[in-house]
């Protein structure tokens, strides 16, 4: 999910952020050319890290643990699409540690009423086929977001109390945002905003599905270059970039899921990039080639209850609250993530980078009995769950395996269903899938709690868990448009507390990611570490 955010958030919402498992993998594509190899040295040939300076030319190799779903940022909610969409399309700004940097906006600017936003853009911006990117292209994403006809899941963040955000141009380098009323998380909503080009897709009927997503022309430091499913999309140096020429020639991403075989290939140099689950950390670390890099994300990485499954088991609070019994989080952080060094527990379905967030809440946590005696006070007995996991994500297996035998000491059976990444992302991200009860996932929100409404709302764009709660939902409603500071901390800590009474989800731990980056590689602080797609801008990224 959108995925999935934190200080330095590249979306308001960023869901299904999966662990990153690599292999080489075959898939069919009309073009058969080989796969490039990871830069234009061998670890041998290159110079030492400590005496490398900025060079122009080579490649980068980054594994990723699928093929993207979607290569459109109005649409990507998968941490692959979301990493690929970040190198192709720029965004209006960013924000981290509470400071914006701007990318396509020279600056934006809040009317002392608090109801309009005047957006500046700079000037002699264009797209990656040399067509000029102005104000008309940020008001046509607005709107295709704003058409429920193309199924947007950004439109809530631009409903406010029930009417749209209207985007107007002013001149070609000027729009205005005109809210309906005053909104505080309005901003975190436009970190979100990656403008898609008006000529290439207004006369598209379904942008989402529309073929042009498959070659797609963005304003990002790379512009694409080619695809094969199933093994690879490599992107090349947008000369034009208005941050300056990026200094790597291409940029590839690597489709691959064994977790194994993608740490050999890291070792041997053929990825230069990969996300490493803790397990594997000491083994290439040991190596000597890489940068071994932890970070927040401001992720929750938690267990669902699928509410919508077909044996109606997941929709009793009682339920949900005896499994939540049956576990340790401690324990499961220690299985999961092998230390307390990656992993913070987690008791909120809020971050602690969110305004607002509290940890005093409502928990349900090591107490077998507790979880029999509500087990039997449902009239749930001999239970079966069915428990979905991605297959060489470690992370995922661990907690599984976990679940399963702790479950079985309160006579729960809990059946295993593991499947490839592909599939696992699939069957998430469908929200009519009633086959299974159980899965873990995480995700990278705002830092405004009001981008959580699209997890927790009912019937909400990326409400996967199917959570329904009138109470929470004008809650929401109520916090998105309250101004004063000290009202809406009570309304979202009110939030936090109802959705962990009913055990909505297990929430587990505030994880961190961990990434290993080769050595010949610098400009890593410049392109600035980020949730879900690494790097913020990759245009910064060299061989020393």
């Amino acid at each position: 999910m959108r995925n999935p955010i934190s200080k330095s958030l590249s979306g308001i919402i960023i869901l299904t952020l999966l662990a990153l498992a690599v292999s080489a993998c075959t898939g069919g594509n009309s073009n058969s050319s080989p796969a490039p190899s990871a830069s234009n040295a061998s670890p041998s040939e290159s110079q030492p890290a400590a005496s490398g300076q900025p060079k122009d030319g080579g490649g980068l190799i980054i594994a990723v643990a699928s093929d993207p779903i979607v290569l459109n940022p109005n649409y990507a909610g998968d941490r692959v699409s979301l990493t690929i969409d970040q190198a192709l399309y720029a965004p209006l700004f960013q924000v981290n540690n509470g400071k914006k940097t701007f990318y396509l906006a020279d600056s934006l600017t809040l009317s002392d009423d608090q109801l309009t936003y005047t957006l500046k853009l700079k000037d002699g911006l264009t797209w990656h086929d040399g067509e000029k990117l102005t104000a008309d292209d940020v008001v046509f994403t607005i709107d295709k977001i704003l058409d429920e006809s193309q199924n947007s899941f950004l439109r809530g963040n631009l409903i406010i109390g029930g009417k749209p955000v209207e985007a107007k141009k002013v001149d070609d380098t000027t729009v205005e945002f005109k809210l309906p009323q005053i909104s505080p998380a309005f901003e975190a909503t436009l970190v979100q905003v990656f403008p898609i080009p008006k000529h290439i897709f207004e006369n598209e009927t379904n942008i989402e599905k529309s073929e042009k997503n498959k070659a797609p022309i963005g304003s990002g430091p790379f512009k694409f270059k080619e695809y094969k499913t199933g093994e690879y999309l490599t992107l090349e140096r947008f000369d034009s970039y208005f941050g300056g020429k990026p200094h790597l020639d291409t940029v590839t991403y690597r489709i691959a899921k064994d977790t194994n075989a993608a740490n050999l290939a890291l070792q041997n140099g053929e990825i230069n990039i990969k996300y490493l689950d803790p397990q594997d950390v000491a083994t290439i670390q040991s190596n000597g080639n890489f940068e071994i890099l932890p970070y927040s994300e401001g992720r929750l990485g938690y267990m669902m209850f699928n509410q919508k499954s077909d044996t109606n088991l997941m929709n009793k609070k009682e339920v949900r609250q005896a499994i939540s019994y049956a576990l340790n989080r401690e324990e499961l952080i220690q299985v999961a993530y092998t230390s307390p060094e990656y992993a913070d527990p987690a008791k909120s379905i809020l971050t602690p980078d969110v305004l607002y967030h509290t940890n005093d809440v409502p928990t349900f946590d090591n107490d077998a009995a507790k979880a029999k005696e509500l087990l039997e006070a449902a009239g749930a007995s001999n239970l079966k769950l069915r428990f979905i996991v991605q297959s060489g994500n470690k992370a995922q297996e661990a907690i599984a395996l976990y679940v399963q035998q702790k479950l079985k000491e309160i006579g729960v059976t809990v059946e295993l269903q593991s499947m490839d990444s592909s599939a696992w992302v699939t069957k998430f991200l469908d929200k009519d899938a009633t086959d299974y009860e159980l899965a873990v996932t995480g995700y990278i929100m705002s830092f405004d709690p009001d981008s959580y409404s699209i997890l927790y709302t009912s019937g909400a764009s990326s409400n996967y868990s199917h959570y329904d709660n009138k109470e929470v939902d004008e809650l929401f409603k109520q916090g998105a448009g309250e101004p004063d500071a000290a009202k809406r901390e009570g309304i979202y800590k009110q939030i936090q507390n109802i959705v962990a009474e009913e055990a909505g989800i297990y929430p587990v731990a505030y994880t961190k990611t961990i990434v290993a980056v080769d050595k010949r590689y610098g400009g890593i602080e410049e392109a600035v570490l980020k949730p879900v797609v690494i790097f913020e801008d990759l245009s910064k990224v060299y061989l020393k």
